[in-house]
């Protein structure tokens, strides 16, 4: 009997993960390939196929089967993937099917006007859609519930089971370490200068590096692609079906290169799931905290380390041999690692970063709590980009129209990149103690064994257990920011000693 119930459960999530695959398939091209007057159909489309979902997750008949199955004695896998279906499905039913629609067609059409806005730099141009976003988040919070604030309900979301209350001792805790070791860099005075890099080059080139770099990351190109979006993002409808997206400049190689190593990093995370288990909660990923752990580890302890120079100075003096006179590994680790505030978050260095992260943090709080409005948001960033790292934007380009995020509703999201980069650094400390000679693996461009290590302990697993047990099970540290500062400490307290 338990095991025909089961069959049962498992092809009603097929059907849901069908659904979500079109979904996934329509918002990649989108930011990719769709033509502009394709918006509108693009909009109603997601909106019907976003309220079918809905419907299929909260049908009584679905309610029954987890009825059943939570009053059965099952192994542990299916206890677990039963539990957190269930969690799903507890939060949709105290969503309204209209605002479910509404909220897909509207941040569809939010998302292009976000990009339009942000490249003629109109902020009145989008301020109107994003107030409506905003107003039907509230109304989306309103309807889940919470015990603490209106924030804590889209918290929840990617970060199931976190609250504010939670993670603010902690971004507390990691922003005095963060302010102390600028002012030890401020006080040690300009010691590199990233203008060696100041040179051309070519989109092809730099396009043939990144997927070069990506597989010696291990990303599977029979199951992924890698295109161009205004801001690169991951989207991933199955393992064996993984888009990433980069960005190019031709005077500016970081651009591409982190923003490929990066997105590689959730595409590997992607990749990394069990197949046999996709559309199960198995078979996706632990949180958006635990996704970006992934993405900024290969960005950062990988792609920005002395191990790595000594083989990305290969790679580019064999696919720019006329254009790298003077990179050798250490003037490139001393380029690609300096500490200087910075206006755009996704080209921040490792220890202002997280700054970036917290003042929008605190943003979308006071949002949400009824604090500030819309309206205040330009005036608000500029005053805290001011305050917190010593940058005015000179225009809502460089400021409060950046990101992507707000646009697609993705508010509450913000702290999952800063709980990554904790994540992150316990994590490859963990593989470092497991993987003795993993500097020197990376050094020679051999990433399988530390990709092996993610593969076993973080990719396997699904939402088998909350991001800080994970973590903990993994490493023997739950959510602590002590490894992530040490890291810093040693790493920056070398380049600025």
């Amino acid at each position: 009997m338990m095991e025909k119930i089961y069959a049962s459960y498992l092809d009603h999530l097929q059907g849901i993960h069908a659904l979500n695959t079109a979904l996934g398939l329509l918002g990649w091209d989108q930011e990719t390939y769709m033509p502009p007057r394709g918006l509108h159909p693009r909009a109603a489309a997601r909106a019907h196929l976003t309220g079918l979902v809905h419907d299929r997750v909260v049908v009584d008949h679905f309610g029954g089967l987890l009825e059943e199955l939570g009053g059965l004695e099952l192994p542990e896998d299916m206890a677990a993937s039963v539990r957190e279906t269930r969690r799903d499905r507890d939060r949709a039913v105290k969503v309204p099917r209209d605002l479910v629609t509404e909220l897909a067609q509207t941040t569809t059409l939010a998302q292009q006007t976000w990009a339009r806005a942000r490249n003629t730099d109109d902020w009145p141009a989008f301020a109107p859609i994003l107030a409506k976003v905003v107003e039907l988040k509230r109304r989306e919070a309103e309807a889940v519930g919470y015990q603490g604030e209106p924030y804590d309900a889209l918290l929840d979301e990617y970060e199931p089971g976190a609250s504010a209350a939670d993670i603010e001792p902690v971004f507390a805790e990691l922003r005095t370490g963060l302010v102390e070791l600028m002012g030890v860099i401020h006080a040690a005075g300009p010691r590199h200068d990233d203008a060696v890099l100041e040179r051309e080059w070519p989109i092809d080139g730099q396009d043939r590096l990144s997927r070069q770099v990506l597989k010696a990351m291990g990303f599977d190109f029979d199951a992924g692609r890698l295109d161009t979006s205004t801001h690169p993002f991951t989207s991933g409808t199955s393992p064996v079906d993984v888009r990433l997206t980069t960005m190019f400049d031709p005077l500016d190689l970081a651009k591409s290169l982190y923003s490929s190593i990066h997105e590689g990093g959730h595409g590997l995370y992607e990749q990394g799931l069990p197949e046999t288990l996709a559309g199960t909660p198995l078979g996706q990923a632990c949180s958006l905290g635990i996704h970006e752990s992934q993405s900024r580890l290969w960005e950062n302890q990988v792609g920005r380390s002395r191990p790595f120079m000594d083989y990305l100075a290969g790679q580019l003096k064999a696919i720019f041999p006329d254009r790298v006179s003077g990179l050798g590994p250490d003037v490139l680790y001393r380029a690609f690692n300096v500490v200087r505030p910075s206006l755009i978050r996704i080209e921040a260095d490792e220890v202002t970063y997280n700054l970036h992260v917290l003042m929008r943090f605190e943003l979308e709080r006071a949002l949400f709590r009824g604090d500030i409005e819309v309206s205040d948001l330009p005036a608000l960033w500029n005053e805290r980009m001011t305050a917190d790292l010593g940058v005015t934007p000179e225009n809502d380009r460089e400021g409060v129209l950046q990101d992507i995020h707000w646009s697609f509703g993705a508010l509450g999201y913000f702290p999952t990149y800063t709980l990554g980069n904790i994540y992150s650094a316990t994590l490859f400390d963990a593989a470092g103690r497991d993987l003795p000679d993993l500097d020197a693996k990376i050094a020679a461009g051999d990433l399988a064994p530390l990709l092996d290590w993610m593969r076993t302990h973080v990719h396997a697993h699904g939402r088998r257990w909350t991001s800080s047990e994970l973590c903990r099970r993994a490493t023997g540290t739950g959510l602590d920011c002590t490894h992530f500062l040490d890291y810093l400490r040693t790493k920056f307290g070398a380049l600025y000693a």
